[in-house]
């Protein structure tokens, strides 16, 4: 099955934000849909996540009157970091209280930490009516390091290996590979850089990072030959640079440090991601005018934008 297709369901970075000037975009914080191969992989469970997470239980309950019949929610969701913006939807998302889903979670923490833990003190217990334990669904998170990939296999639960040499890459031509390494630019315990690969399609998630003097080698190494490269972009350069309250440090790029990490990967496609929540629908299309002489290699992420590496 050639399929691999992405959807946009939150584009914000630091808070959700609902106004009437951000219905172009969205206001929603950071989450990913690719559909793979049959298999769903969910990229952070910002805000995005709770309208994924309706849109599944329609699909859900449609797929047969009877419930104990119904096609079970099936999901790998990846956790770039444990930042309030890249978790808030994540006990609103519906398929959590059903059963039969079955959602395996991945993200790295400190190594005297378990992202588990982390995930039950942030967002269970006193911060919510229900303990992590207390959950219905079929919920495994699970600690993963950037030498350990994840294969996505039919008929198999996913499958997590080492990757030490490039033959470790080497997948069965039906395998969905998601592989990761750890960025240190963005306070205060870094994030999870993700790629996922599928015959010869390739997509990166690249969000909440700084670039670096010369651009990001390991990220270039990384994504080198991407078809997609999702990439932070929360501030203009204005604003990155701003003498009175400079945003040096605070962890995300720039759009001329995303345009210079694809130039860096020759990826085939950016996607300026992670904006900045103070930043309206005007805002965001004037800074789409300044960069529309780039052409279609060069897009603006907005709530329900999809994308098909196979077209």
């Amino acid at each position: 099955m050639n399929e691999f297709k992405i959807k946009f369901r939150g584009v914000r970075g630091s808070y959700p934000i609902a106004d009437r000037n951000y219905l172009e975009y969205g206001g929603n914080t950071s989450c990913v849909e690719v559909q793979v191969n049959g298999h769903m992989i969910i990229l952070d469970a910002g805000t995005g996540l709770i309208n994924l997470g309706n849109d599944l239980m329609e699909k859900y309950i449609a797929s047969n009157i009877n419930p104990h019949e119904r096609e079970p929610i099936k999901a790998t969701i990846l956790i770039s970091h444990i930042h309030q913006d890249h978790i808030q939807g994540f006990t609103f998302f519906r398929p959590l209280h059903i059963p039969s889903s079955i959602l395996n979670v991945y993200g790295n923490v400190n190594y005297n930490e378990s992202l588990s833990d982390e995930l039950a003190e942030l967002l269970f217990g006193k911060s919510f009516p229900l303990d992590l334990g207390d959950i219905a669904g079929n919920l495994n998170i699970h600690d993963l390091n950037e030498n350990e990939g994840i294969i996505l296999r039919h008929g198999y639960p996913p499958i997590v290996k080492r990757i030490e040499t490039p033959e470790d890459t080497k997948i069965e031509e039906d395998d969905v590979l998601i592989t990761c390494y750890k960025s240190y630019a963005h306070p205060q315990e870094g994030v999870f850089i993700y790629k996922i690969t599928y015959r010869d399609k390739v997509l990166v998630y690249a969000t909440d990072k700084e670039s670096y003097l010369g651009g990001d080698k390991k990220l270039a190494n990384f994504a080198r030959n991407c078809d997609v490269l999702i990439h932070d972009a929360q501030y203009t350069t204005e604003d990155y640079l701003n003498s009175f309250v400079s945003k040096q440090g605070y962890g995300h790029s720039t759009y001329d440090m995303a345009i210079e990490c694809q130039n860096q990967t020759d990826a085939k496609k950016l996607v300026f991601f992670h904006f900045d929540p103070g930043y309206d629908d005007a805002k965001l299309n004037s800074i789409k005018e300044q960069y529309k002489p780039l052409g279609d290699r060069v897009i603006l992420a907005y709530e329900g934008l999809e994308l098909d590496l196979f077209q």
